[in-house]
């Protein structure tokens, strides 16, 4: 892995996984209870309480800016459900700009509420304070969850020869913001006013939480891995899948969905939907004889999902099935958001 130089100067979005791997290189789990510490590519902590694995998520919310308080309990506890846990507690860290009305505050915390009494959760704590330089509020939040020790779900456990499902379409979270964010662009890019409606409510349905698809296949029993597509979307994903199994993998470009509201949306912001912010959508890998239960049960239960291709040998690398042909698999330096906000606001 090339050296990155330290006197670089880091753009918006998510800390490249090269990088972020070399500053984690440097930590050490040293407690004995902590089952899972921090790696690229997992989506939480576990630690260890005997007959119970309590399991914990930091996630901010740094791209929208509407109902940032329900955005920042569902986006945590996602990643919970994705490591086969159930959310239960939640903090908040919620920073905000100096001379914020109080409405707006108060309706931050109501949307929280909201997402809270939706998931079962209980808002335990946190911090608020009035913090200057900002611009708009900021909020970061903790998920705390816990299994069973047997239900515990890491994306490392992946292996050469699964299955891997993908439920939903890809890039649902990245079109409903810019839905939201980018109306004026996108009415004089010639979506009309409909179109831009359907794409916001997809933050709603199929929706961003993928709670409920986690504990379905769960409750299968086949599954051997999972992970929460977010920023860096499916691309961003995939990689970490893959850094964090030490495998390489092979997916099918015309088996991934991709909905209509998202083609509309990207085609008209000149976005690639495979790396645009991606919750809603759940990877899961299954050994082969298990994908078929775990896409019945999915379906059954009224998710759509479908096997987009497989894990193989490290050795084989990362590559995408395009047109019948094998090509390198897409790779993105940051979220699709992220440089089309620079770009528009530069």
């Amino acid at each position: 892995m090339p050296d990155q130089p330290f006197d670089k100067h880091l753009r918006p979005g998510k800390l490249p996984p090269d990088l972020l791997e070399r500053f984690l290189g440097g930590l050490r789990t040293v407690e004995k209870r902590v089952l899972l510490g921090p790696n690229v590519g997992e989506d939480s902590a576990f630690i260890s309480f005997g007959s119970s694995t309590l399991i914990a998520k930091s996630d901010p919310i740094t791209f929208a800016t509407d109902r940032i308080g329900w955005y920042a309990i569902q986006v945590n506890a996602n990643d919970i459900a994705a490591s086969g846990g159930t959310p239960k507690w939640f903090l908040s860290t919620l920073l905000l700009p100096e001379d914020e009305k109080v409405s707006n505050v108060k309706v931050i915390f109501e949307q929280m509420r909201e997402a809270a009494d939706e998931l079962g959760v209980t808002i335990i704590g946190g911090h608020t304070e009035i913090t200057g330089g900002l611009t708009r509020p900021i909020i970061a939040g903790t998920m705390l969850g816990e299994a069973a020790p047997s239900e515990t779900v890491k994306t490392s456990s992946a292996e050469p020869g699964d299955d891997i499902i993908l439920t939903s379409g890809i890039a649902i979270e990245g079109t409903a913001i810019l839905a939201r964010e980018c109306k004026k662009e996108l009415l004089a890019a010639g979506v009309s006013e409909n179109e831009i409606k359907k794409a916001a409510n997809l933050l709603d349905t199929p929706g961003i939480s993928i709670v409920k698809p986690a504990h379905v296949a769960m409750s299968t029993g086949q599954i051997t891995a999972m992970h929460d597509p977010t920023e860096g979307g499916l691309a961003g994903a995939i990689d970490e899948l893959a850094r964090a199994s030490g495998t390489g993998v092979v997916i099918d470009d015309d088996a991934v969905l991709i909905l209509d509201e998202t083609k509309i949306i990207c085609e008209a912001l000149c976005i690639d939907p495979w790396g645009l912010i991606a919750s809603g959508s759940l990877i899961i890998t299954t050994h082969p004889d298990g994908s078929p239960k775990v896409i019945r049960a999915l379906r059954q239960a009224g998710i759509e999902a479908s096997m987009i291709g497989r894990i193989t040998d490290y050795k084989k690398g990362m590559r995408k099935i395009e047109k019948g042909e094998l090509q390198p698999f897409p790779k993105f330096q940051r979220d699709e958001i992220a440089r089309y906000f620079e770009t528009v606001n530069s």
